[in-house]
């Protein structure tokens, strides 16, 4: 990594006419829109398809991309879709992803496609035989998984009758006949959303602009992932959870944060050779330019709370295998292209973890001034190595902030930056950008001056979230001309 800085927007949040952001034409203006200004970062959130909350970390699978992401003006390019047919969608809102009443009505879109797709198939024949001999090792799973739910939508796998639950090999022979066209139309899908990933990758790449992607360390309990690996993680004989992953009482959370999903069982992934995270991890590294990972420091240990807990508040914490992991993946491919999110509860045994990896660490502003000058977030005690941010997609804008700050962080602004904190919005950003950190990140509701309204999630919050968009014409000139000024005046052009 050098020096250099970008923005955090997730795809969902893009404009467009469609009801969500997607892999087209405004991912490409956006890409224009980040080379023009100097950017050489997009870092965006997981891509896979969402479940419960409608959340990107909570996620039927941790290897396939959401069909709600894909670009229906692309289908009309490729004659899969004829554009008057998008117009269902037309009166959708334009601020904000109106997840309940766009699920069903772009399935249905993408059904019609999938009949258009089989019907000219011999346009697509040879890439998409070449997908599924590179994805066959998690999308049959995937998409039998994406079957059995199309049948059962409200119940997890581990409610499903005992030879689907248990993965009776004959009963899920019986299953890929009987629900053939449904697995084809998941891997239909799949092939779709990829192909758009990678050519809009490709731009972003020729046009000097890194992908940054999201690895969440746990995955949904209701995925693939789970449903196919079950040894890989702490069930009981019905499948169900006996300890779920979380945090105790945190800055975000006086209880902690409880996220309910299974936890690794790591004397198993060791058996196996941490096949599963190996595997996962080169195929994030080839979706993306760098990747980070979320709750990094899981990786030596993590806060197994019991499931039959409420709150995250009363948990132990179990050691993880995370050096043995992390070596072997560096003696396949070297060096290692990964940001630690090293945020929350960090011991001098995570610390050594991320330095024997020469990892990146993530350093907020919004957190540098709750306490004194010895505060770790605050720029003049970085070290280069480290990713610092105006905020995350779990804080709130910097500006929502700066309105809200406690006492004590306005006592602190004023002190370190000479401006009362309702000033204060330039000097924080100017810092995060002049810092020794080797790479800035913005939220985009931040370059747009947005305040809380646009905040992207509330964590220990279940509805509502993951919902906002821009718009173009929220862009003005001056934020363009400040975003790329700075970028130039603190060298990271």
């Amino acid at each position: 990594m050098t020096r250099n800085s970008g923005l955090l927007l997730h795809v969902s949040s893009l404009p467009g006419q469609y009801g969500i952001g997607t892999l087209g034409k405004d991912a490409y203006a956006f890409v224009d829109f980040l080379i023009e200004s100097g950017q050489k970062v997009w870092q965006i959130l997981p891509l896979g398809p969402v479940g419960f909350g409608n959340s990107p970390y909570q996620s039927y699978s941790a290897f396939a991309g959401s069909e709600l992401l894909i670009d229906l003006e692309l289908l009309v390019s490729d004659k899969l879709l004829e554009r008057a047919e998008l117009e269902v969608l037309l009166d959708l809102p334009a601020k904000k992803v109106a997840f309940e009443r766009l699920i069903p009505e772009k399935r249905k879109l993408l059904e019609k496609a999938y009949q258009r797709f089989k019907k000219s198939f011999d346009l697509f024949k040879d890439d998409y035989y070449t997908f599924l001999g590179e994805h066959a090792w998690w999308l049959n799973d995937y998409a039998l998984f994406q079957a059995l739910k199309d049948e059962e939508p409200e119940a997890a796998w581990n409610e499903w009758e005992g030879g689907y639950k248990k993965r009776d090999s004959h009963v899920l022979d019986v299953a890929q006949h009987e629900y053939s066209e449904v697995i084809n139309y998941h891997r239909f899908v799949q092939f779709i959303f990829f192909k758009q990933w990678f050519e809009l990758k490709s731009y972003a790449n020729a046009g000097g602009v890194q992908l940054f992607g999201d690895l969440p360390l746990y995955v949904a309990l209701d995925s693939a992932d789970v449903w196919a690996n079950q040894d890989l993680f702490v069930l009981n004989e019905e499948g169900e959870p006996t300890h779920v992953g979380g945090v105790p009482p945190d800055y975000f959370s006086e209880t902690g944060q409880l996220w309910g999903c299974p936890v690794f069982d790591w004397e198993q992934l060791a058996e196996r050779k941490y096949d599963w995270w190996i595997a996962r991890l080169h195929f994030c590294l080839n979706m993306f330019d760098l990747i980070r990972i979320d709750h990094f420091r899981g990786l030596e240990s993590f806060w197994a709370v019991d499931a039959a807990e409420e709150t995250a508040e009363n948990g132990e914490w179990w050691p993880a295998k995370g050096m043995e992991l992390l070596k072997l993946l560096r003696s396949q491919i070297g060096e290692l292209p990964v940001v630690a999110e090293d945020l929350g509860i960090i011991t001098p045994e995570v610390e050594q973890l991320r330095k024997a990896f020469d990892l990146p660490g993530m350093k907020v502003m919004q957190f540098a001034f709750a306490s004194d000058a010895e505060n770790e977030h605050l720029p003049h005690n970085y070290e280069s190595n480290f990713v610092v941010y105006t905020g995350t997609h779990d804080n709130d804008t910097t500006l929502g902030w700066l309105k809200s700050a406690t006492k004590t962080e306005q006592r602190n602004l004023k002190k370190y930056f000479g401006h009362n904190h309702s000033r204060a919005f330039v000097p924080v950003v100017e810092s995060a950008w002049a810092s020794v950190a080797r790479t800035a990140i913005m939220p985009m509701q931040d370059v747009l001056r947005l305040d809380s309204k646009c905040r992207m999630n509330v964590p220990g919050v279940a509805q509502g979230n993951w919902e906002w968009r821009f718009q173009w014409k929220q862009i003005r000139p001056a934020q363009r001309i400040f975003l790329k000024r700075m970028t130039e005046k603190y060298n990271r052009c």
